[in-house]
């Protein structure tokens, strides 16, 4: 490295290097996620479009590609970027198997594209041009000593240069197309800038496009009081994949402690036939690597998940890192809880509500390196047993740094495991947790109701911000919440909330029961009555005033629909009354185009002016184009934006339309 000489002692500081600094600037990076400290995400086949602002001083070309790679790999990929406009460049690849990448934006002088330029405009205006060719050889002579493995190149071109006579042949071999791109691979020979890397993380499409369905696999059975069994759930198979839903995830399906066991309703008085909430896990039958023995063995649940995919089902777990106070680690690792000054184990709370059945976890534990093994542990058991999807109970109550490590080590092995988070907390503590590694992340829907509130939230969840590393799962109920416009809006309202999640995102889920419309609360409060998390439940599944037939419907729509199966290309549009939503998706080609109208009133009928938005969906105004609705299979014709419609809730309280031009 050459040394400054002569310079006085208390001269500024300079850059200790040969070269002065690279002159150009890459600002404004997209999508990246808090400067590149977290990832963005995407799913097997998709695109990832970087968008950047590069400039340098004066008036000389530069170039710029992408290098991308997969983290563990030396192999490293280009992907040339093209100038846009006003100093903005594009550049985009096709992301392939799951795993963890990276990816940063590299610039540089062009000079070959320089002194091209240069010869054009001097030839161009009658100007010799010699002098700029000799020139150009030189830049050749510099990339041949930059780029050993163009020499062969470089020699063929500095060949044709110097066998041709006069400067139009010889600009011609300097503007040809074959040497523009024989030398595009070996332009950069200094004076590079490049931005941190940044990370990626490619899932499964399972992560963006999914149907889940809850349930509680010791109400499949069939004999009142007793549980159910995997023998059971198998039974139910045919049915669920009937529905259309390709997730089936499981409340704990793990050994149940018998302390300070909950009875019905949540009674703290319980009797020998109460079998306990599922989430107080751990027995002497062992902890969460273990079976709740009337369940059935590891054996028949591996035969489970070997029948559920079969019927393209897999099958989710719930992890919930607490335990009961007969669980193994409760005597072999009393530090990894909180002890009270009295000698007992803190038991949960959430005043001012008490779950004496339940111990937390304590993080903060002197012995946390090997408590954070050990739930690895758990994790990677399952995984061997052919789980690949989670739903992780309160996450928000552990450290997200913790998630942030199990998560990247779980991935090391096996990159198509999918983790949903169950975090009904603070907006920002959610977005944290999704950043940290979950692949899907419940959602506030459950409490939206009004035409506001939808459209603020969503244009959030799927825009060009939070959309890069959050995907919101829409469920409508879980075994927690039965929410009040269940409670009160009937019939009518299951079949709206159906319809709002499976259309606004790409992934949904329901909690068995919610198909036959089963509402019924503790009086004042988002609970159900008769609860299964405390008792055993025996359903007919089959009963009267079931929306089964919309459900199968909805989920064959959702097949059937490209545009139902992104998720962040939702557009909302205009209703004159604010009791309907319509919004629209269009897939990525812009041949599929789908419409909601949605009436959020499930009491009383509505009549109003739509108002489309034919550009978006890629209609032209005043020809007629063809209309489908999904739900009855009714069939009419439509031209121009806006419409004038009639809702009953009683009959149809949501239409889903395809659009399309009529031949």
């Amino acid at each position: 490295m050459a040394q400054l000489q002569n310079l006085p002692t208390n001269a500024p500081s300079l850059p200790d290097q040969a070269d002065p600094p690279s002159s150009i600037l890459i600002l404004d990076v997209w999508p990246q996620v808090d400067c590149g400290r977290f990832a963005v995400k995407r799913e097997v086949g998709d695109i990832l479009e970087v968008w950047a602002d590069i400039f340098k001083d004066g008036h000389d070309k530069i170039s710029a590609h992408l290098e991308y790679w997969q983290e563990g790999s030396d192999e490293i990929f280009l992907a040339e970027m093209s100038f846009i406009d006003n100093d903005r460049w594009r550049g985009f690849f096709h992301v392939g198997e799951p795993g963890r990448y990276r990816y940063r934006v590299v610039a540089f002088p062009d000079y070959v594209a320089t002194k091209r330029d240069e010869i054009i405009k001097k030839f161009d205006a009658g100007i010799d041009v010699s002098l700029e060719i000799r020139e150009f050889e030189l830049i050749l002579v510099e990339i041949a000593q930059e780029h050993p493995q163009a020499a062969e190149i470089i020699d063929s071109i500095r060949h044709q240069l110097a066998h041709r006579s006069g400067d139009g042949p010889r600009v011609a071999v300097v503007t040809a197309i074959e040497t523009v791109e024989a030398l595009r691979p070996y332009r950069n020979i200094g004076g590079e800038m490049a931005t941190p890397e940044y990370q990626l993380i490619v899932d499964r499409i399972a992560a963006r496009y999914a149907s889940w369905y809850e349930m509680f696999p010791r109400s499949a059975g069939k004999v009142p009081h007793q549980s159910g069994t995997f023998a059971d759930v198998e039974a139910r198979l045919p049915d669920i994949a009937d529905l259309g839903f390709d997730v089936l995830y499981f409340t704990p399906i793990h050994p149940i402690g018998a302390t300070n066991k909950k009875g019905k309703n949540n009674s703290l008085v319980s009797t020998p036939e109460d079998p306990g909430v599922p989430y107080a896990i751990g027995s002497p039958d062992g902890g969460h690597d273990a079976i709740e023995p009337q369940l059935g063995t590891i054996d028949d649940f591996d035969h489970l998940v070997a029948a559920a995919a079969g019927f393209g089902i897999e099958i989710a777990l719930d992890v919930a890192f607490q335990s009961s106070p007969d669980h193994p680690w409760a005597s072999a690792h009393p530090d990894w809880f909180t002890i009270r000054p009295d000698g007992s184990i803190k038991f949960a709370e959430n005043p001012p509500k008490k779950y004496e059945d339940i111990y937390p976890i304590n993080f903060e534990s002197g012995d946390w390196q090997a408590l954070w093994l050990e739930l690895l542990r758990i994790v990677r058991f399952w995984v061997d047993h052919g789980v690949r999807t989670f739903r992780v109970d309160n996450p928000h109550t552990k450290p997200i740094p913790f998630w942030e490590w199990l998560i990247r080590e779980v991935h090391e092995t096996h990159p198509d495991v999918i983790f949903l988070s169950e975090a009904f907390t603070r907006p920002k503590v959610m977005k944290a947790l999704a950043k940290a590694g979950f692949a899907q992340s419940y959602t506030y829907f459950t409490w939206r109701t009004e035409r506001w509130e939808f459209e603020e939230y969503f244009r959030e969840l799927t825009g060009p911000d939070v959309s890069q590393y959050m995907r919101a799962n829409l469920f409508v109920n879980t075994h927690d919440i039965n929410p009040y416009h269940l409670q009160t809006g009937g019939r009518p309202a299951f079949r709206t909330r159906l319809v709002l999640a499976a259309t606004l995102s790409s992934v949904y889920g329901i909690y068995s029961g919610f198909e036959l419309c089963e509402a019924t609360p503790v009086p004042g409060r988002e609970e159900y009555l008769n609860s299964e998390k405390y008792e055993y439940k025996v359903w007919d599944w089959d009963r009267p005033g079931n929306i089964k037939d919309l459900v199968r419907t909805v989920n064959q729509a959702r097949k059937d629909h490209p545009a139902l199966q992104e998720y962040d290309n939702l557009q909302f549009f205009g209703a004159d009354d604010e009791r309907v939503m319509v919004y629209a998706k269009v897939s990525n080609d812009g041949e599929d185009r789908v419409v909601c109208i949605v009436s959020l009133d499930p009491h009383r009928s509505v009549n109003t002016w739509i108002h489309l938005d034919l550009a978006h969906l890629g209609l032209a105004d005043g020809i007629p184009y063809d209309v489908t609705e999904l739900i009855t299979g009714n069939h009419w014709s439509w031209a121009g934006a806006h419409h004038h419609i009639q809702i009953n809730p009683m009959i149809e309280p949501a239409w889903i339309l395809s659009l399309s031009p009529l031949n």
